[in-house]
């Protein structure tokens, strides 16, 4: 039986498809979560390629983030990536940065130029089509360095490096924040290639745990993730194909 009229009000009472999101930085984002097993990790890294870019002036960012471990107390976290930013030269960066017990973190001086000198955020000539290796690493104990390598020519750039009490890492994960409008084109970001060591042995990554920014946290309804052959999809402005929670196998 077809919903009636009132079933069919109740659900657009939660639906956010047009419009500017409604969270509290005007952003929507939605991420995929590692399930690793309970170990320190030493370094984490994933493959980003975007295959559809934006088509509005508006900010997008697609990263890979981790949590400072110092034993087993958090130490904050920092997320590493490429953003589709309109006050960088040809709307193209590259953001590393993060947040301790005390605010933003510090860290050294990127050698990369930044449009609005941005400590965390740097100029970056980065394409569409071309896949992109980011990495989160630490180059000796308080220092965690991020790394973006273009595939396609095997140039890697050091970003810069964060200054943590942390010296392992938790809790990784890839994600799109978009600050566009719901309804406004969709853009396509793949993620594959999944890699996490400790003790410099790869450890497991099996499955990945799909997550969106609710409703009620403001977010957009009609994001998605969607599998593809070696990899997994971030799409916006489009129907919703995999539910929040879902687990999808790596295997």
């Amino acid at each position: 039986m077809a919903p009636g009229p009132i079933a069919r009000f109740l659900a657009r009472l939660t639906v956010r498809d047009s419009g500017e999101p409604a969270s509290s930085n005007r952003a929507s984002s939605f991420h995929l979560i590692w399930t690793v097993p309970s170990v320190p990790l030493e370094e984490v890294s994933a493959v980003f390629e975007l295959l559809v870019e934006p088509a509005v002036s508006r900010l997008y960012f697609w990263a890979l983030q981790a949590t400072f471990l110092e034993g087993s107390t958090a130490r904050g976290g920092a997320h590493l990536g490429l953003q589709w930013h309109p006050s960088y030269p040809g709307n193209r960066a590259v953001n590393w940065g993060g947040y301790g017990e005390s605010g933003e973190l510090a860290g050294s001086v990127s050698e990369l130029p930044s449009a609005l000198e941005n400590s965390n955020t740097r100029d970056y000539s980065w394409e569409p089509g071309i896949p992109y290796r980011f990495v989160i690493s630490s180059p000796e104990t308080g220092r965690w360095r991020g790394t973006v390598t273009n595939l396609a020519t095997g140039e890697p750039t050091v970003v810069r490096d964060l200054f943590s009490t942390g010296t392992r890492l938790a809790g990784p994960m890839v994600w799109t924040e978009a600050f566009c409008r719901c309804d406004d084109p969709s853009v396509v970001a793949r993620w594959s290639d999944f890699r996490a060591t400790t003790d410099g042995n790869d450890i497991p990554i099996e499955s990945i745990r799909v997550n969106y920014q609710s409703y009620a946290q403001g977010g957009c309804t009609n994001t998605t993730v969607r599998e593809v052959d070696g990899g997994l999809l971030q799409i916006t402005g489009t129907e919703r194909e995999i539910p929040v929670g879902r687990l999808l196998s790596l295997k």
